[in-house]
């Protein structure tokens, strides 16, 4: 469906009302090939739709570009990116949708506050290195990495404006001779051999863009953009002013060579980067004034060039033919909103950026929308209502996320070296007990009436009276084992393959052998349900042999071979959640529940391959968060997926989920609630980082319910509950 035209004189008359069938409620801003449109879909998710001028509709070679970009910003749709919604790059008046991304950019970030403080250039450049990695991982070279290319979302930088970008193997090439881009971060190889460009190209510019968030201004820099082009190609840069820690990592991405520069994965191992996220909260937007509203003009030129920049300036090479054909495009934004340091409290206001980019001119729009309400207080005006019910500083004192159960009564929660228990009415410290080292990324649970610690890294074991945290028995244990409670029992697999069955409340020996056809067994267990799962993939990744067994005496129940490579997430009812995941990728492309008896499992493939996913199970509906921030919801029995949230998090714990309400916790603290019918976001509490936090944790903690209130856990090392009624309020 084409986007409808308003009916009226003058330029009015070229502003549609509809692209597809998203009604567009105004437009955030105009550029030389088209205007970004704030747009609602029809759950009333914010976007950021892109609909080009007609003149340019009419142009076969446009349409071309657009086309590739539409599907460049598909494959790269992920962490790191605005995902895209949808898109008709054959319409009348072709069009894109994607997710509105709340956030300044990096220029503006910049140009208002200054550079950047070291601990967030690390972050960012880690999350930049990150980036990359996803959108080369999938074929496609971005080829404009820049400042105003970069959202500082609060979840990490975002990297968007796929205009120019095209896969390694594309065939589409611009107007002979020509090349399109911002000199400044430019690599030398875009001016020499612009037909050859790879993935180095986009390593180059993200050295360039570490200098300006350091500096202020870039490795090469000068007002005229043909001494730029010299500069980038025959000059060294100019690093004054860049950390000492990072300068020779940053030199080594400004290499001339490409073969010389560092790959995405080189960078993160450099960096000490954990997976796909780091420190999500470097940039939290402050309280907007009303004298802010004023609109900015961000001068970065944008030059369409042609492929020759080996004469310096003055010189017979850098005039005519030979030199840059002048600056086209214009930029329009609207003033973005002032950020504060990773300290600062998270706002509300929204920074959009999404660039216009065609053949011979880029450009990019942002706009800011409305402030968010003030918090609701009770009648002293002082608490905000729904505000939290308590919230415990670290009980360690370290910066590390807590992983906390509910269990006799209490909250269990274990950080590095301590295990303790909270009451879940106040919060109030009830016990704590030091541990040699205790593996935090598994909560204590309480089995056989006794706390178990499940202290990963030592050679002991122990239970503990809930009560007062005292040991009542402990034993040795393999020290490079794993341990799983189920029941009244704790399951130790050992490395060679062997299962040891032990009592929780004596620490007994009950059972210990090998379980039939697993060589290395993956055991686990699932709340409720009374059997432990042994799942073993081939190693083709083809089958998964499924093994059910009896914790009590190591009996096998049922064993069963299934299709493909699948990972248990669930059991309820006597059937067995699955996730299925390719073997060379691990992506997620289908959700799979087996029933002992049935001929066949049933399979509900995914529309798109889903990447780290987490999932839980309630009543028949899988719950997904993978990584990037998609939430879904897929009902087994009506085989159909039922609703999909994009939250725009690059990372979260696995969800947790009651009649009403699925609730996760992110990378930066904040804990989420989406509607359980529908998937509308209905609720966030305040982001929850350690002052000085540049590491990201190893481990996120699910989300706690019990008693009408979600307990989470948070990188700052506190646990706080909130009232799960009514996360509105929250």
């Amino acid at each position: 469906m084409a986007p409808q035209r308003n009916i009226g004189a003058g330029a009015e008359a070229e502003l549609p009302e509809y692209a597809g069938h998203y009604r567009l409620e105004s437009c955030l801003g105009s550029g030389g090939m088209g205007v970004v449109h704030l747009a609602r879909s029809t759950s009333g998710m914010k976007l950021a739709v892109k609909v080009v001028h007609a003149e340019f509709a009419r142009d076969p070679e446009f349409r071309g570009r657009f086309r590739q970009e539409v599907a460049a910003a598909r494959r790269v749709s992920g962490a790191f990116t605005a995902p895209v919604v949808d898109a008709d790059p054959d319409a009348e008046r072709p069009w894109m949708a994607t997710l509105f991304i709340p956030g300044p950019t990096l220029a503006e970030e910049v140009k208002r506050n200054g550079s950047l403080a070291p601990e967030q250039l690390r972050r960012l450049m880690a999350g930049l290195a990150e980036a990359l990695r996803d959108i080369h991982r999938v074929g496609v070279v971005h080829r404009d990495l820049k400042p105003s290319n970069v959202l500082l979302a609060e979840d990490g930088p975002k990297v968007i404006d796929f205009g120019i970008s095209r896969p390694k193997d594309s065939e589409l090439r611009t107007e002979t001779g020509k090349l399109i881009g911002t000199p400044p971060f430019m690599a030398p190889e875009q001016f020499r051999r612009p037909r050859e460009v790879g993935p180095a190209a986009d390593i180059f510019a993200l050295g360039s863009v570490m200098v300006h968030a350091a500096t202020g201004r870039g490795p090469f820099d000068s007002d005229s953009p043909y001494v730029v082009a010299y500069q980038v190609v025959h000059d060294e840069p100019d690093l004054t002013g860049v950390p000492e820690n990072l300068a020779p990592l940053i030199a080594r991405c400004l290499a001339k060579e490409p073969e010389e520069r560092p790959t995405p994965d080189e960078l993160m191992r450099v960096l000490r980067s954990v997976a796909a996220s780091y420190d999500t909260q470097a940039f939290i937007p402050a309280q907007r004034t009303g004298d802010e509203a004023a609109l900015d003009t961000d001068s970065g030129p944008e030059v369409e060039a042609e492929a020759a920049a080996g004469s310096p300036p003055g010189s017979k090479g850098s005039k005519g033919s030979k030199g840059f054909v002048g600056l086209k495009g214009a930029r329009s934004s609207a003033r973005a909103e002032r950020f504060k340091r990773p300290r600062g409290r998270r706002a509300a206001l929204a920074a959009m950026a999404l660039a216009l980019v065609t053949c011979g001119a880029l450009v990019a729009v942002q706009l800011i929308v409305g402030n968010e309400p003030a918090p609701r207080t009770d009648g002293a005006g002082t608490t905000p209502v729904g505000a939290v019910s308590w919230e415990t500083a670290s009980v360690s004192g370290s910066a590390s996320v807590p992983q906390c159960s509910h269990g006799a009564g209490k909250l269990l929660c274990a950080q590095p070296g301590v295990v303790f228990a909270l009451k879940p009415s106040d919060g109030t410290l009830v016990w704590r007990r030091g541990v040699a080292k205790t593996d935090w990324g598994v909560s204590p649970v309480v089995s056989g009436g006794l706390v178990q610690p499940l202290t990963g890294e030592d050679s002991r074991l122990e239970g503990l009276d809930p009560a007062s945290g005292k040991v009542r028995w402990e034993r040795q244990a393999p020290g490079h084992g794993s341990v799983r409670p189920v029941g009244d029992m704790l399951l130790i697999t050992e490395a060679d393959g062997t299962v040891t069955g032990v009592d929780s409340a004596s620490g007994d020996t009950k059972w210990s052998h090998a379980i039939r056809g697993q060589g290395a067994p993956y055991v686990v267990s699932f709340p409720g349900d009374p059997l432990a799962y042994a799942a073993s993939p081939s190693a083709d990744g083809t089958s998964t042999l499924v093994t059910a067994v009896d914790p009590g005496t190591g009996t096998v129940r049922w064993e069963e071979e299934l299709e493909g490579s699948l990972q248990p997430v669930g059991a309820q009812d006597g059937s067995v959640y699955f996730l299925s995941v390719e073997a060379t990728s691990a992506d997620t492309t289908a959700v799979v529940r087996y029933t002992p008896g049935d001929r066949e499992p049933l399979r509900v493939p995914l529309p798109a391959k889903r990447h780290d996913s987490l999932a839980t199970v309630r009543e028949g509906v899988v719950y997904l968060l993978s990584a990037g921030g998609a939430l879904e919801a897929v009902d087994m029995e009506q085989r159909e997926r039922l609703w999909s949230l994009e939250t725009s998090v690059a990372r979260g714990s696995a969800p947790v989920a009651d009649a009403r309400h699925v609730y996760v916790t992110v990378a930066d603290g904040r804990l989420l609630a989406a509607d359980a019918r529908d998937g509308r976001l209905v609720g966030q509490t305040r982001p929850r980082l350690a002052a000085q936090a540049d590491r990201v944790a190893a481990g996120l903690s699910a989300p706690v319910l019990a008693a009408g209130r979600v307990y989470a856990a948070a990188p700052d090392g506190s646990v706080f509950a909130m009232d799960a009624d009514d996360p509105s309020r929250w």
